[in-house]
């Protein structure tokens, strides 16, 4: 007969946490927004024009 070994230990469990998540910086919080395209430097009317009319739904024509 062998001899009982003893269990391997379990790894811990992870703590529960009950902070506010909206205290917490998400990736939303950092990354591009939705419409920002590189080089957007603002005041040519132009360029405003054509990001209005790129962006129009379809319903809007």
């Amino acid at each position: 007969m062998s001899s009982p070994t003893a269990p391997e230990p379990r790894a811990p469990k992870p703590a529960l946490i009950f902070d506010d998540p909206l205290d917490q910086q998400s990736s939303d919080d950092t990354d591009h927004g939705w419409g920002e395209r590189p080089g957007d430097g603002g005041g040519d009317s132009a360029a405003d024009l054509r990001r209005f009319l790129d962006e129009k739904p379809p319903h809007h024509i």
